[in-house]
């Protein structure tokens, strides 16, 4: 396998609005990621990745860019980005940059050119139609917006004031390409990219099975036929003359289509983010349609994409970010149990093979959150759905239930600093309510707390670096139908590990899980008080073997 620097990185995700505000308007900024960045460096993280800060309307929070080469007034200047480039290299850090360019947004030179006249030259940057078909917007509703200006309509797969871009026009990509090399010659490290699979569209546009959002995904939205053109144009264009990373986000591309997006020979992206367990939880009817999750399938989604995988591409492995909920709640225990769940998930995301990601507040265990009425929720599309939610004559505590499981505002919170008012993250009223459990759950405590989940995180990942056998070696599931269990082998010609992961508040024997025929020697456990032969509620424990033997 090759072995390269964004294999052996871990990245951190800063949704930057929510991170710390330096000048007190209750919106995070860059000034405060800059007073931040020695918290990250000691954590030990490599990569930081940034949610847009572009210039926005913030319909979507920021997802909607009106200016790709300007930064959002209330994020701060340019020269405030330059000092936080240059303050992360100083220390080590790298940067990766959010690219959104599935759409803008609809106040962007383009759209508002494109909307003008049909004969506009900007006209065909987006999907316009005189007809509608009956695709739905991820967003709750039609995604198909009419404009009573020229008498058509355009293309909106998220919300209506984010037209998707026409890649089917050359100018288009050139547009974007320029756009991305701005970046780049800044001294960025790299993009995720929002989106991707989604750029290329069925330009026919076929109608779909709308009962099933997550089919309609797949076989509508997803996957067109000419994404890997585009990608590999991209990457012939910009990408191969940086010295970069890049990362996908990969809705609707299955295991089977993986290695088209991140196959090392192909030319196109380094690694994707699956979703492959993260929709577990929605149902037919998409994020608020709740259903059970499976461990068993939780699983098999781990074993599935790493043979794949294998030694031909790459993948980022990760349990929560900015629009799935906080990681201890939705995987583990954020009750009772919340410190080792939390530990034991830190353990699986870094002792899987891929690049894995930590999502803000994650490395302190902070939580979902319940807010007591819709109206302390801010994101468009729990706004979106509470509408379409209460004209089919539902009620707002129904709602909120769903909301409280899978809404994505539950990540976006501010980051708990201290037990100061407002958790420390501003002096003034923040721009989302602050979780109340901030008193108990902030990273000043977590800093002098010897065996806290931050410092669990911090030794985590400096044993992953001391051992890249934990980033490049095989895999093996051992326990593949066990409903409480998740035991796996990572092994190379070097070494050998075996990972033991309980998933219940119940005591299990441990002998029975140890493979027989090694020594094997205990590395890491997240209760200090540990037992020889059973394994506590939501222990974790990574084992090294003594003997230097191959998988049998």
């Amino acid at each position: 396998m090759k072995k390269i620097w964004w294999k052996e990185s871990v990245i951190y995700q800063i949704y930057p609005r929510s991170f710390n505000d330096s000048n007190k308007d209750g919106i995070g900024d860059l000034k405060g990621i800059i007073d931040k960045l020695d918290y990250l460096k000691e954590l030990g993280v490599d990569i930081l990745w940034l949610s847009p800060v572009f210039q926005s309307p913030n319909d979507d929070n920021g997802y909607d860019i009106s200016d790709y080469c300007a930064i959002m007034d209330e994020f701060g200047t340019m020269e405030n980005f330059d000092n936080l480039l240059s303050g992360a290299h100083q220390r080590g850090l790298k940067i990766l940059m959010d690219l959104v360019v599935n759409h803008s947004s609809d106040e962007h030179y383009w759209f508002q050119e494109s909307r003008k006249s049909k004969d506009n030259p900007y006209r065909n940057y987006y999907h316009w139609r005189p007809e509608k078909n009956n695709w739905k917007s991820f967003f709750a509703g039609d995604a198909w917006e009419y404009d009573p200006l020229t008498e058509e309509y355009y293309l909106h797969l998220f919300s209506r004031k984010q037209p998707d871009l026409n890649w089917e026009n050359p100018e288009v990509r050139k547009e974007i390409f320029n756009l991305m090399r701005f970046w780049l010659d800044k001294g960025v490290d790299g993009f995720r990219m929002d989106v991707i699979p989604l750029i290329s569209k069925y330009t026919d546009f076929p109608d779909g099975d709308t009962s099933d959002f997550n089919k309609l995904i797949k076989e509508r939205y997803a996957n067109g036929p000419r994404v890997h053109e585009y990608l590999q144009e991209m990457h012939r264009e910009v990408l191969q003359h940086y010295d970069i990373m890049t990362v996908g986000e990969g809705p609707g591309i299955t295991a089977e289509l993986a290695n088209l997006y991140v196959g090392q020979d192909r030319g196109e992206l380094n690694m994707i983010f699956h979703f492959g367990h993260m929709f577990m939880s929605q149902g037919e009817g998409g994020r608020f349609d709740i259903v059970e999750q499976d461990f068993l399938e939780f699983k098999r989604v781990f074993t599935e994409w790493d043979q794949v995988i294998q030694d031909g591409g790459w993948i980022n492995i990760f349990l929560d970010n900015h629009d799935f909920p906080r990681l201890v709640s939705r995987w583990g225990d954020d009750g009772l149990y919340r410190k080792p769940s939390a530990k034991l998930l830190a353990t699986l995301l870094l002792t899987m093979r891929g690049t894995p990601c930590i999502y803000q507040g994650t490395e302190i265990g902070m939580t979902n959150v319940q807010f007591p009425s819709i109206n302390d929720y801010r994101d468009v599309e729990i706004m979106n759905f509470f509408k379409e939610h209460m004209a089919k004559g539902g009620t707002e505590a129904a709602f909120l239930q769903a909301v409280y499981v899978n809404g994505r505002d539950n990540v976006r919170t501010p980051v708990q600093w201290d037990n100061s008012k407002h958790a420390g993250f501003s002096e003034v009223e923040p721009w989302i309510k602050v979780n109340p459990n901030y008193p108990e759950i902030n990273v000043a405590d977590a800093l002098q707390d010897r065996d806290s989940i931050f410092h669990f995180y911090k030794n985590m990942l400096k044993y992953r670096k001391e051992n890249l056998c934990l980033v490049y070696g095989d895999f093996a599931d051992t326990t593949p139908e066990n409903r409480q269990v998740f035991s796996y082998l990572r092994w190379d010609e070097k070494d050998r590990f075996f990972i033991i992961l309980n998933f219940s508040e119940e005591e299990i024997p441990l002998q029975q899980y140890l493979p027989e025929g090694e020594f094997w020697k205990l590395e890491i456990c997240n209760y200090k008080n540990r037992q020889e032969v059973k394994l506590q509620a939501w222990e974790a424990r990574v084992y090294k073997s003594l003997q230097q033997t191959q998988i049998r």
